[in-house]
């Protein structure tokens, strides 16, 4: 990668948003926006029904999301007979307080009990939300209804016509686009790796080196689902399996950058290796398209040679230096199966799941807490301000917008208000700067929508602050600025953060500690599924797909990693709950990073007569089988005991393969006994001499840091 300036800012931009997907989302709603009041505005209709017409093309280019063009239509017109009951409804309750307020809180409840119907419940209930509010905030009167419905077509209109023609979802370009933001996240990997050797391996380059191999994780699951609407089934299957070829050459690349860091290490050796790294980083980012021509350049086969010698005594570095190689060799077999682009064979839709009515689940108790917190946000924003208080039921909403827990709750909650108060100075900023100047004021408020959608899913700081700046912009516009009014929307958001995380303690609560209980069992059901699996491909009884169950496991601890969140964040005062959170999530990415190495080693019958196969994966299911009935609570810790095995490894010799596969399945044994150790589970061993019961030791934590394990005493934190 070169150092001009445009170039670097690509790289970052694609790394951060693989595929684009966010800035097509962003582009789209100021693309929406500018078709709608272009249409609008020359009518001579009103500032308001203008505005109306504005949020109605916004907000339906990032709540509309449904997965085929034909869907998103569907919701779009029905998001036109939702919006128009809000509006409507908003516009005459206003002129009957607190009837208003009464229907903005059972609002609340509809939208977010909505969510259980999947995106376009989510959808609709949100372009309902949004549009009652904004109804609220322009006050809108009940005689305008007929102009603001027709604006609220328009902006429809505007989406779908940016949508489908403008800016259509494009698979084969997406695809490359997110091959290039691996592409940038790989050489992230490699550039964090290279900070690591400099630093000597300090707690700050540890951080980097971590988020680089998760972020990069997440970047290859994308590319496997969309390489699913480009290439065939064949081609997709290969590529899945060479995409985790690269996910574990990452892995022991950062591996072994620990491990040569660790030791002794003479200066000119470790100069010689942060040249390679930065070498190596200089091949692998550029335009995917380019990597055949990359793989044959005399650079790439130096590097392999270098990492492949196979006379001469070792010398320090070699470790890192193999791991360069395999790497090299991993990126370019996975990039050349996504270059083979042929279209996607069509097939059935599988049938869809039936989604109960009524029912209390975790979207009815979360909608509940949400009209409880509402109801507490109308009284206190009525006394902070009788004109302003749906401010305090708009952070309700949000902070209970895909919340499952009160520790989810209340991170939501307190990064929405630490995004207000950034938004306040930049609202007064932005006033400031565009100083009744109208086109500039436009502009600005177009450039907070943009930023707005961008953050909208994988920030609440960012979100909030385009709001709040946003909000100020409309507010001079309007001709109503003042600077109180960010202090009355500082206030609002404080007691609607308060009362949605009040109601999320108290009412029916979901404690974080019981989601992620929750979660991890479903881990381990795909633990055990893919075990299962392995022993039927290996054993040569079945042909199973253990690419695919990996994958499985993989994306449940992903849902561990979001739910385990307010456990870990620093806003969580307890260093115990804290470390139990990273003990339980660093192990289950331990046990995945083994799931996937065994997935992507593993062939049919390789090990159909190794005496070996049948009792580890036995031994592995039966203790997955123990964790559980205590995650799931059918049985006491102290009633139930891991079982371990004392046995070497396998032996030098034989078949390298059969032998790395059953290493790494007993990798995988030694996790699921160390995240026993979270939940009070001893281990015993099954050596006939070996009759005491021990605690088991931590798992080798590879390249996740290990934030419990350097201790010999037991991670107990009861799950009762």
């Amino acid at each position: 990668m070169t150092g001009r300036p445009l170039e670097v800012a690509a790289d970052r931009l694609r790394a951060s948003d693989p595929g684009l997907v966010r800035t097509r989302l962003a582009l789209s709603a100021v693309l929406g926006i500018v078709l709608a009041a272009g249409v609008l505005a020359p009518l001579g209709l009103p500032l308001t029904v203008v505005l109306v017409g504005a949020i109605a093309a916004m907000m339906s280019a990032f709540t509309v999301n449904d997965p085929e063009p034909r869907g998103q239509a569907v919701t779009l017109a029905l998001g036109f007979a939702v919006g128009a009951a809000s509006l409507t409804t908003a516009s005459a309750g206003q002129a009957y307080p607190p009837a208003d307020g009464v229907v903005f809180v059972l609002l609340i409840f509809v939208a977010v009990y909505a969510q259980r119907f999947g995106s376009r419940g989510t959808a609709l209930g949100s372009l309902a939300f949004f549009l009652f509010f904004f109804a609220m905030f322009l006050q809108t009167q009940l005689r305008q209804v007929p102009e603001l419905l027709g604006a609220l077509a328009v902006g429809l209109a505007a989406n779908a016509v940016v949508r489908f023609l403008v800016l259509p979802r494009n698979p084969e370009w997406e695809l490359l686009s997110i091959r290039r933001a691996f592409r940038a996240r790989l050489g992230a990997v490699v550039r964090a790796a290279d900070g690591y050797l400099a630093s000597g391996g300090t707690p700050r380059a540890t951080r980097r080196l971590r988020r680089a191999g998760t972020r990069l994780h997440e970047v290859v699951l994308l590319v496997e689902d969309s390489a699913a609407d480009v290439l065939d089934g064949a081609a997709a299957a290969q590529l899945r399996r060479r995409a985790v070829e690269v996910e574990l050459a990452v892995q022991w690349l950062t591996i072994a950058t620990r491990r040569v860091t660790a030791r002794p290490l003479p200066g000119d050796v470790r100069d010689d290796l942060r040249a390679q790294l930065r070498r190596f980083r200089s091949l692998i980012e550029r335009d995917p398209r380019e990597l055949p021509l990359i793989s044959d350049a005399e650079e790439f086969s130096r590097l392999l040679v270098r990492g492949s010698r196979l006379a001469g005594r070792p010398e320090p570095g070699d470790e890192l230096r193999r791991a360069i190689a395999e790497l090299a060799l991993a990126d370019v077999n996975a990039q050349r199966v996504a270059e083979r682009d042929r279209p996607a064979a069509a097939g059935e839709p599988g049938p869809r799941e039936r989604v109960p009515v009524f029912a209390f689940d975790d979207q009815a108790r979360g909608a509940l807490q949400a009209v409880v917190g509402g109801g507490l946000a109308v009284v206190g924003g009525e006394l902070v301000s009788p004109q302003r208080w749906y401010w305090a039921v708009l952070t309700v909403f949000v902070v209970f917008l895909g919340s499952g827990t009160a520790g989810a709750t209340l991170v939501k909650g307190a990064r929405r208000l630490a995004g207000t108060v950034a938004g306040i100075f930049g609202g007064v900023g932005a006033t400031l700067l565009a100083a009744g100047d109208t086109p500039l004021t436009i502009a600005l408020i177009l450039g907070c929508v943009f930023g707005m959608v961008y953050f909208a899913r994988v920030s609440q700081l960012g979100m909030a602050f385009f709001i709040t700046t946003m909000l100020g912009l409309l507010y001079s516009m309007l001709g109503t600025f003042s600077y109180g009014v960010f202090g009355i929307r500082l206030a609002e958001t404080a007691v609607g953060a308060a009362a949605g995380i009040l109601a999320a303690v108290v009412i029916v609560p979901v404690r974080t500690r019981a989601a992620m209980l929750t979660d991890t069992a479903t881990a381990l059901d795909r633990l055990r599924e893919f075990v299962s699996g392995a022993r039927e491909l290996l054993s040569g009884r079945d042909n199973v797909d253990v690419i695919d169950l990996s994958r499985r496991l993989d994306r449940a601890v992903e849902r561990v990693r979001a739910t385990v969140e307010p456990l870990t964040h620093p806003i969580n005062v307890s260093a115990a709950r804290r470390d139990y959170g990273w003990h339980v999530l660093t192990t289950l990415e331990t046990i995945a990073f083994r799931a996937r190495h065994v997935a992507a080693r593993a062939e049919p019958a390789l090990l159909a007569f190794d005496d070996g196969l049948e009792p580890l994966t036995a031994r592995i299911e039966d203790n997955v089988a123990v964790l559980l009935a205590v995650v799931r609570h059918e049985a006491r810790p102290a009633e139930l005991v891991l079982t371990e095995d004392v046995a070497d490894f396998p032996a030098e010799g034989g078949d390298p393969a059969a032998r790395t596969v059953l290493t790494s399945l007993g990798r995988l044994d030694e996790a699921v006994i160390a995240l026993g150790r979270a939940f009070d589970v001893a281990a015993q061993s099954v050596k006939p001499d070996v009759r005491r019961r021990t605690r088991s030791s931590p798992a080798t934590a590879d390249n996740i840091p290990d934030t419990s394990a350097t201790s010999n005493e037991p991670v107990s934190r009861r799950t009762q």
